[in-house]
Protein backbone atom coordinates (compact mmCIF):
# COMPACT_ATOMS: atom_id res chain seq x y z
CA UNK A 1 0.00 0.00 0.00
CA UNK A 2 1.70 3.37 -0.86
CA UNK A 3 1.47 6.13 1.49
CA UNK A 4 -0.36 8.10 -0.38
CA UNK A 5 -3.16 5.77 -0.54
CA UNK A 6 -2.80 5.14 3.27
CA UNK A 7 -2.79 8.59 4.28
CA UNK A 8 -6.16 9.11 2.06
CA UNK A 9 -7.45 5.82 3.44
CA UNK A 10 -6.44 7.01 7.19
CA UNK A 11 -8.69 10.52 6.31
CA UNK A 12 -11.31 8.88 4.74
CA UNK A 13 -11.78 6.57 7.60
CA UNK A 14 -11.42 9.75 10.52
CA UNK A 15 -8.37 8.01 11.66
CA UNK A 16 -10.02 4.47 12.93
CA UNK A 17 -6.94 4.43 15.99
CA UNK A 18 -3.79 4.54 17.14
CA UNK A 19 -1.81 1.62 17.92
CA UNK A 20 1.65 3.14 19.75
CA UNK A 21 0.79 5.94 17.85
CA UNK A 22 -0.51 3.45 15.40
CA UNK A 23 -4.08 2.85 13.56
CA UNK A 24 -6.02 -0.41 13.84
CA UNK A 25 -8.77 0.26 10.92
CA UNK A 26 -10.43 -2.03 8.53
CA UNK A 27 -8.51 -2.35 5.55
CA UNK A 28 -10.93 -1.24 2.31
CA UNK A 29 -11.30 -4.09 0.75
CA UNK A 30 -9.85 -7.31 2.88
CA UNK A 31 -10.94 -10.48 5.04
CA UNK A 32 -13.07 -9.93 8.06
CA UNK A 33 -9.65 -10.12 10.34
CA UNK A 34 -7.61 -7.32 8.21
CA UNK A 35 -5.83 -5.07 10.62
CA UNK A 36 -3.75 -1.58 9.63
CA UNK A 37 -1.53 0.06 12.42
CA UNK A 38 0.78 2.75 12.18
CA UNK A 39 3.59 3.92 14.50
CA UNK A 40 5.56 6.86 14.19
CA UNK A 41 9.33 5.81 15.95
CA UNK A 42 11.87 3.57 15.73
CA UNK A 43 11.90 2.29 19.08
CA UNK A 44 11.57 -0.79 21.75
CA UNK A 45 8.32 -1.04 22.39
CA UNK A 46 6.85 -0.19 18.54
CA UNK A 47 8.55 -3.37 18.05
CA UNK A 48 5.99 -5.39 19.71
CA UNK A 49 3.66 -5.98 16.31
CA UNK A 50 7.14 -7.27 14.83
CA UNK A 51 7.76 -9.41 17.29
CA UNK A 52 3.95 -10.55 17.34
CA UNK A 53 4.53 -11.43 13.68
CA UNK A 54 8.10 -13.19 14.26
CA UNK A 55 6.70 -15.35 17.13
CA UNK A 56 4.04 -16.40 14.78
CA UNK A 57 1.36 -14.70 17.10
CA UNK A 58 -0.59 -13.05 14.36
CA UNK A 59 -0.50 -16.89 12.40
CA UNK A 60 -2.08 -18.19 15.27
CA UNK A 61 -4.88 -15.69 15.52
CA UNK A 62 -5.85 -15.72 11.84
CA UNK A 63 -4.64 -12.12 11.52
CA UNK A 64 -3.88 -10.38 8.48
CA UNK A 65 -1.96 -7.30 9.51
CA UNK A 66 0.38 -4.59 8.53
CA UNK A 67 2.24 -2.01 10.32
CA UNK A 68 3.44 0.70 8.41
CA UNK A 69 5.46 3.68 9.40
CA UNK A 70 4.54 7.62 9.49
CA UNK A 71 6.59 10.14 10.86
CA UNK A 72 5.09 12.18 13.24
CA UNK A 73 4.76 14.91 11.33
CA UNK A 74 2.54 13.63 8.95
CA UNK A 75 -0.83 15.45 8.79
CA UNK A 76 -2.83 12.31 9.14
CA UNK A 77 -1.83 11.90 12.28
CA UNK A 78 -0.37 14.97 14.32
CA UNK A 79 -3.43 15.21 15.91
CA UNK A 80 -3.50 11.85 17.19
CA UNK A 81 -0.07 11.39 17.78
CA UNK A 82 0.46 10.15 21.80
CA UNK A 83 -2.18 10.06 24.11
CA UNK A 84 -2.65 13.43 24.60
CA UNK A 85 -4.49 13.14 21.33
CA UNK A 86 -6.98 11.78 22.81
CA UNK A 87 -7.27 13.65 25.79
CA UNK A 88 -7.41 16.28 22.92
CA UNK A 89 -10.57 14.58 21.04
CA UNK A 90 -12.36 14.55 24.14
CA UNK A 91 -12.03 17.72 25.21
CA UNK A 92 -13.55 19.20 21.98
CA UNK A 93 -16.13 16.79 21.68
CA UNK A 94 -15.41 13.23 20.37
CA UNK A 95 -15.49 10.45 22.87
CA UNK A 96 -15.18 7.46 20.14
CA UNK A 97 -11.41 7.57 20.78
CA UNK A 98 -10.46 4.77 23.18
CA UNK A 99 -7.23 3.85 24.87
CA UNK A 100 -7.53 -0.46 25.27
CA UNK A 101 -3.80 -1.14 26.51
CA UNK A 102 -0.94 0.53 27.38
CA UNK A 103 2.82 -0.55 26.73
CA UNK A 104 5.13 2.14 28.90
CA UNK A 105 4.01 4.79 30.88
CA UNK A 106 6.60 6.56 31.74
CA UNK A 107 9.11 8.39 29.38
CA UNK A 108 12.67 7.57 28.14
CA UNK A 109 13.15 10.13 26.04
CA UNK A 110 16.81 11.75 26.83
CA UNK A 111 17.95 15.25 25.84
CA UNK A 112 22.01 14.61 24.50
CA UNK A 113 24.46 17.93 23.22
CA UNK A 114 28.12 18.80 23.05
CA UNK A 115 29.82 17.68 25.46
CA UNK A 116 30.33 21.33 26.50
CA UNK A 117 26.48 21.72 27.50
CA UNK A 118 26.91 19.97 30.89
CA UNK A 119 22.97 21.05 32.10
CA UNK A 120 19.62 21.96 30.93
CA UNK A 121 20.48 25.62 31.84
CA UNK A 122 23.55 26.09 29.83
CA UNK A 123 20.92 25.57 27.05
CA UNK A 124 18.53 28.61 27.58
CA UNK A 125 18.12 30.36 23.92
CA UNK A 126 19.43 27.55 22.01
CA UNK A 127 17.53 25.63 19.63
CA UNK A 128 16.32 22.09 20.77
CA UNK A 129 15.20 19.57 18.33
CA UNK A 130 11.88 17.57 18.79
CA UNK A 131 10.14 15.59 15.86
CA UNK A 132 6.98 18.04 16.05
CA UNK A 133 5.66 20.22 18.69
CA UNK A 134 2.88 18.65 21.15
CA UNK A 135 4.70 15.14 20.37
CA UNK A 136 6.00 13.18 23.33
CA UNK A 137 10.13 14.13 22.49
CA UNK A 138 8.42 18.03 22.94
CA UNK A 139 6.45 17.15 26.12
CA UNK A 140 9.12 15.28 28.00
CA UNK A 141 11.55 18.28 27.05
CA UNK A 142 9.22 20.79 28.11
CA UNK A 143 8.46 18.13 32.03
CA UNK A 144 12.23 18.27 32.36
CA UNK A 145 13.02 22.37 31.66
CA UNK A 146 10.32 22.52 34.40
CA UNK A 147 11.52 20.76 37.03
CA UNK A 148 15.17 22.30 36.79
CA UNK A 149 13.34 25.55 37.02
CA UNK A 150 13.33 26.65 33.67
CA UNK A 151 9.74 27.86 31.38
CA UNK A 152 10.19 26.40 28.52
CA UNK A 153 7.91 28.63 26.66
CA UNK A 154 10.37 31.47 26.93
CA UNK A 155 13.95 30.18 27.76
CA UNK A 156 13.72 27.38 24.68
CA UNK A 157 14.09 27.53 20.77
CA UNK A 158 11.83 24.22 20.33
CA UNK A 159 12.81 23.15 16.90
CA UNK A 160 10.48 21.04 14.89
CA UNK A 161 12.27 17.91 12.41
CA UNK A 162 9.29 15.44 11.61
CA UNK A 163 11.39 12.21 13.11
CA UNK A 164 14.19 10.78 14.79
CA UNK A 165 16.42 10.65 12.10
CA UNK A 166 15.67 14.35 10.86
CA UNK A 167 16.41 15.19 15.10
CA UNK A 168 19.71 12.86 14.85
CA UNK A 169 20.81 15.12 11.49
CA UNK A 170 20.15 18.29 12.66
CA UNK A 171 22.44 17.73 15.53
CA UNK A 172 25.05 16.40 13.73
CA UNK A 173 25.00 19.05 10.86
CA UNK A 174 24.57 21.53 14.22
CA UNK A 175 21.50 23.03 12.76
CA UNK A 176 20.15 22.06 16.13
CA UNK A 177 22.10 22.41 19.92
CA UNK A 178 20.28 19.54 21.77
CA UNK A 179 17.43 17.07 20.69
CA UNK A 180 15.41 15.15 22.98
CA UNK A 181 15.64 11.52 21.75
CA UNK A 182 14.50 8.46 22.02
CA UNK A 183 16.48 4.95 22.41
CA UNK A 184 18.42 3.60 20.32
CA UNK A 185 18.46 6.60 18.63
CA UNK A 186 20.05 8.20 21.54
CA UNK A 187 23.08 5.71 21.46
CA UNK A 188 23.47 6.87 17.98
CA UNK A 189 24.18 10.18 19.18
CA UNK A 190 26.50 9.14 21.89
CA UNK A 191 28.00 7.18 19.57
CA UNK A 192 29.40 10.49 17.07
CA UNK A 193 30.15 11.83 20.51
CA UNK A 194 27.48 13.75 22.16
CA UNK A 195 26.86 13.24 25.96
CA UNK A 196 22.97 13.46 28.22
CA UNK A 197 22.61 16.72 29.42
CA UNK A 198 20.03 15.12 31.42
CA UNK A 199 19.11 10.80 31.75
CA UNK A 200 14.95 10.75 30.74
CA UNK A 201 14.69 7.45 32.58
CA UNK A 202 16.16 9.14 35.85
CA UNK A 203 12.91 11.54 36.06
CA UNK A 204 10.66 9.33 35.84
CA UNK A 205 7.75 11.01 34.13
CA UNK A 206 4.36 9.80 34.36
CA UNK A 207 3.04 9.54 31.06
CA UNK A 208 0.85 7.22 28.97
CA UNK A 209 3.80 7.27 25.91
CA UNK A 210 3.13 4.20 24.19
CA UNK A 211 -0.60 2.82 23.74
CA UNK A 212 -2.78 1.05 21.70
CA UNK A 213 -5.72 3.30 20.68
CA UNK A 214 -8.68 2.98 18.92
CA UNK A 215 -12.58 3.90 18.36
CA UNK A 216 -15.41 2.78 20.30
CA UNK A 217 -17.04 2.30 17.32
CA UNK A 218 -14.80 -0.09 15.88
CA UNK A 219 -14.67 -2.01 19.04
CA UNK A 220 -18.52 -2.77 18.39
CA UNK A 221 -18.30 -3.36 14.76
CA UNK A 222 -15.36 -5.77 15.31
CA UNK A 223 -14.94 -6.91 19.36
CA UNK A 224 -13.34 -10.11 18.62
CA UNK A 225 -11.19 -9.20 16.07
CA UNK A 226 -9.13 -6.65 17.94
CA UNK A 227 -10.06 -9.30 20.59
CA UNK A 228 -7.50 -11.49 18.90
CA UNK A 229 -5.32 -8.73 18.42
CA UNK A 230 -4.73 -8.00 22.02
CA UNK A 231 -3.51 -11.47 22.83
CA UNK A 232 -1.25 -11.11 20.01
CA UNK A 233 0.13 -8.19 21.72
CA UNK A 234 0.02 -9.70 25.16
CA UNK A 235 2.20 -12.80 23.97
CA UNK A 236 4.40 -10.18 22.17
CA UNK A 237 4.65 -8.85 25.79
CA UNK A 238 5.68 -11.67 27.23
CA UNK A 239 8.27 -12.61 24.64
CA UNK A 240 9.95 -9.32 24.76
CA UNK A 241 10.23 -9.44 28.66
CA UNK A 242 11.58 -12.83 28.61
CA UNK A 243 13.68 -12.90 25.76
CA UNK A 244 16.38 -10.28 24.37
CA UNK A 245 18.12 -11.75 21.91
CA UNK A 246 14.89 -12.44 19.95
CA UNK A 247 13.99 -8.43 20.17
CA UNK A 248 17.47 -7.39 19.21
CA UNK A 249 17.17 -9.75 16.20
CA UNK A 250 13.63 -8.43 15.21
CA UNK A 251 15.00 -4.87 15.48
CA UNK A 252 18.04 -5.40 13.63
CA UNK A 253 15.99 -7.29 10.99
CA UNK A 254 13.37 -4.39 10.86
CA UNK A 255 15.69 -1.08 11.24
CA UNK A 256 18.34 -2.50 9.84
CA UNK A 257 20.72 -1.55 12.23
CA UNK A 258 23.46 -4.36 13.09
CA UNK A 259 25.31 -2.92 15.81
CA UNK A 260 24.09 -4.41 18.91
CA UNK A 261 25.82 -1.42 20.52
CA UNK A 262 23.06 1.03 19.64
CA UNK A 263 20.28 -1.48 19.95
CA UNK A 264 20.87 -2.80 23.40
CA UNK A 265 21.17 -0.07 25.96
CA UNK A 266 17.45 0.82 24.31
CA UNK A 267 15.86 -2.63 25.33
CA UNK A 268 17.44 -2.20 28.49
CA UNK A 269 16.29 1.34 29.23
CA UNK A 270 12.64 0.62 27.87
CA UNK A 271 12.24 -2.63 29.11
CA UNK A 272 12.62 -1.51 32.87
CA UNK A 273 9.22 0.54 32.32
CA UNK A 274 7.38 -1.59 29.68
CA UNK A 275 3.74 -3.13 31.21
CA UNK A 276 4.29 -6.68 31.03
CA UNK A 277 0.65 -7.45 30.46
CA UNK A 278 -0.21 -3.78 29.13
CA UNK A 279 -2.07 -1.99 31.92
CA UNK A 280 -2.53 1.36 32.34
CA UNK A 281 -1.49 3.50 35.21
CA UNK A 282 -3.68 6.53 36.20
CA UNK A 283 -1.14 8.64 36.73
CA UNK A 284 0.28 8.15 33.53
CA UNK A 285 -3.33 9.31 31.95
CA UNK A 286 -4.02 12.17 34.61
CA UNK A 287 -0.19 13.77 33.51
CA UNK A 288 -2.19 14.29 30.44
CA UNK A 289 -4.87 15.33 30.98
CA UNK A 290 -3.37 17.77 33.28
CA UNK A 291 -1.04 19.29 30.45
CA UNK A 292 -3.81 19.73 28.26
CA UNK A 293 -6.02 21.44 30.90
CA UNK A 294 -3.09 24.34 30.97
CA UNK A 295 -4.59 25.55 27.64
CA UNK A 296 -7.90 23.99 27.53
CA UNK A 297 -9.58 24.50 31.42
CA UNK A 298 -12.46 22.03 30.20
CA UNK A 299 -10.00 19.06 30.59
CA UNK A 300 -9.88 19.15 34.14
CA UNK A 301 -13.32 18.05 33.99
CA UNK A 302 -12.04 14.60 32.29
CA UNK A 303 -11.56 11.64 34.39
CA UNK A 304 -8.57 9.05 33.22
CA UNK A 305 -11.21 6.37 32.98
CA UNK A 306 -13.05 8.43 30.47
CA UNK A 307 -9.98 7.72 28.32
CA UNK A 308 -9.86 3.65 28.76
CA UNK A 309 -11.83 1.03 28.00
CA UNK A 310 -10.32 -2.68 29.64
CA UNK A 311 -12.74 -5.07 27.97
CA UNK A 312 -9.78 -6.92 26.77
CA UNK A 313 -7.25 -6.56 29.66
CA UNK A 314 -9.83 -7.73 32.10
CA UNK A 315 -10.71 -10.81 30.08
CA UNK A 316 -7.43 -11.55 29.69
CA UNK A 317 -6.98 -11.43 33.71
CA UNK A 318 -10.61 -13.18 34.39
CA UNK A 319 -10.26 -15.64 32.00
CA UNK A 320 -6.88 -16.81 33.21
CA UNK A 321 -5.25 -16.33 30.13
CA UNK A 322 -2.45 -13.68 31.73
CA UNK A 323 -1.45 -16.51 34.24
CA UNK A 324 -1.41 -19.05 31.61
CA UNK A 325 0.89 -17.11 29.68
CA UNK A 326 3.20 -15.99 32.26
CA UNK A 327 3.12 -19.40 33.72
CA UNK A 328 4.86 -20.57 30.97
CA UNK A 329 8.92 -20.25 31.32
CA UNK A 330 9.11 -20.01 27.64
Amino acid sequence: MSRLRLLNLLLRYFLQGLLVAGLLTPAPIAAADKLVALYSAHAVPYAMPWVAEEIGAFKKYDLDFDFVYIPSSSTATAALLGGIGVVNAVVNGSTDLVLIGSIKNYMTQSILAKPGITKLQDLKGKKIGVTRIGSNTHYFSVQAFRRAGMNPDKDIIFMQTGGDAQTLSALFTGNIDAASLLPPADARAIAQGFRYVIYGPDQAIPYAAATITTRRSLLERRPQVIGKFMRAMAEASKSMHRDKELVLRVMQKQLRIKERSILEPGYETDIKVMEPKLEFAPQALQSMIDEVAKIAPRAQEIKPQDLIDRRYLAEMESSGFFNQLWADKR
